[in-house]
């Protein structure tokens, strides 16, 4: 087998700027274009849904379908992750799916924002539901085989953490450009209007998303650097597998509500930047942005210290310090100071355990699959990362219910927003708690001779 140059490194990592810049659309204006602010209907937003509590007096018409389509997300993806699993594809069982649902993803990532009705209509409600399950089948059936190859592409724990530092910097690249959207549709809306402006920057940022998901599938070969040996599990037994693993279980319960409190705050933050802050939207960008370089700036200092200290570690603190952004976000506002003090405040606090957050953890999955198999002698690292997902959807489906209902609660003072911020640090500081229980010890004990040989 071939093995891994930096080169083929970041060839994969542009796949994963790919499909966060057409998930950041989704993720941050899914909610602000269906269910708009008093401001953004005065600057020529169409109403297409009905608005507030309809669903038993409980959850929004929004909510509803955003959850729906991650409960539906969760349960696809371990289904996609065994047909990859088992794939016997001469080429591979990771990018030949890739590469063929590239197109798909992206073309529907659009499709969800373009509903037939212009104005409030059921017709607009069932077009949403379709679109958004069709783009979270989609994003599964590219995303899946993606991850499992950061298993199989980094065959050491040093690869691992250089892989997974490598895609969260395209992560955060791709979602810093998602965030720019305002920016774009600002400059269009003269010409075409709000809602076509949004539409257009929306078609124009999935072409380039397209362009980036297709990277990898045409330059890295899989079959030069993996031994494929397709597994023989049927899904739901090789997800139960997956899930015996007693480590695996503790991480994705951490993971669930690591997911719940970040989802709650990145669908919030264009609400929390306009409404508690009382910044225009296009400052979302700039303070996204920023946070997002701060993040980089603290890429080399996060891998510098996971190559010398134990992952738990490291992740609890970012837990911890993401909590004390969420409070500086639910107080934001408040006490006389300006709303731009609050954004960057929130910037500073946020961007070094956002870095840390977003590579370690798919670290520790890689390190979890590896152990397993060594211990069982089953290759199921697509499972593993699959399972993964699919528990932290279903968090995230519990978040979009969660957030759309806290954003109804007296929309006009912004307490619903606060009351989501508080959430979030509550669900945070919890997931740290349940991480403490994750036995990283026994895991680096099975694959890694040199950690075992200096802890003896």
């Amino acid at each position: 087998m071939k093995k891994l140059t930096k080169g083929k490194i970041w060839c994969f990592a542009i796949g994963q700027f790919g499909w966060s810049v057409l998930s950041a659309l989704i993720t941050n204006w899914l909610v602000y274009f269906y269910e708009p602010t008093q401001d953004s209907i005065a600057q020529g937003q169409t109403l297409f849904i009905p608005q507030g509590r309809v669903i038993f007096g409980v959850a929004t018409i929004i909510g509803a379908i955003a959850a729906l389509g991650r409960i539906f997300d969760a349960v696809t993806d371990p289904l996609i992750a065994n047909l990859s699993d088992r794939s016997k594809n001469p080429k591979g069982r990771r990018i030949p799916f890739m590469r063929k649902i590239a197109v798909p993803f992206a073309l529907i990532t659009v499709l969800v924002f373009c509903a037939p009705v212009n104005g409030v209509s059921a017709v607009n409600g069932f077009w949403l539901l379709v679109t958004l399950l069709l783009f979270y089948l989609f994003m599964t059936t590219y995303c899946t085989p993606y991850n499992a190859l950061i298993s199989e592409l980094g065959t050491t724990q040093d690869t691992r953490i250089s892989i997974s530092t490598y895609i969260s910097c395209t992560f955060l690249l791709g979602s810093a450009v998602g965030y720019a959207a305002p920016y774009i549709w600002g400059a269009l809306t003269p010409s075409l209007g709000r809602v076509n402006a949004i539409r257009a920057t929306f078609l124009l940022l999935s072409v380039m998303g397209l362009a980036a998901l297709l990277v990898p599938t045409f330059t890295i070969k899989e079959t030069d650097y993996i031994d494929v040996k397709p597994t023989n599990d049927d899904a739901f037994r090789s997800l139960a597998k997956t899930f015996r693993n007693k480590d695996f279980r503790v991480f994705v319960g951490s993971d669930v509500l690591y997911f719940i409190a970040l989802t709650i705050f990145q669908t919030g933050l264009p609400f929390f930047i306009t409404k508690l802050m009382g910044l225009p939207e296009t400052m979302t960008t700039l303070l996204y942005v920023g946070m997002t370089l701060l993040s980089f700036a603290c890429y080399p200092l996060v891998n510098f210290i996971a190559h010398r200290c134990n992952k738990k570690q490291i992740v609890l603190f970012g837990f911890c310090g993401l909590s004390l952004a969420y409070v500086v976000t639910a107080v934001s506002g408040l006490f006389g100071i300006g709303g731009m003090v609050w954004g960057l405040l929130v910037v500073f606090v946020a961007a070094f355990p956002m870095a840390i957050l977003g590579i370690l953890p798919q670290a520790i999955v890689a390190d979890i699959a590896q152990a397993d198999a060594m211990q069982t002698g089953e290759k199921r690292e697509g499972m593993f990362f699959a399972a993964r997902t699919f528990a932290f959807k279903m968090g995230q489906s519990i978040s979009m219910l969660l957030f759309t209902a806290f954003a109804s609660i007296r929309p006009d003072t912004g307490a619903g927003y606060r009351i989501a911020a508080i959430t979030s640090v509550v669900i945070c500081l919890l997931g740290a708690f349940v991480l403490s229980r994750y036995n990283e010890a026994e895991v680096l004990d099975v694959i890694s001779p040199e950690w075992r040989d200096k802890n003896k």
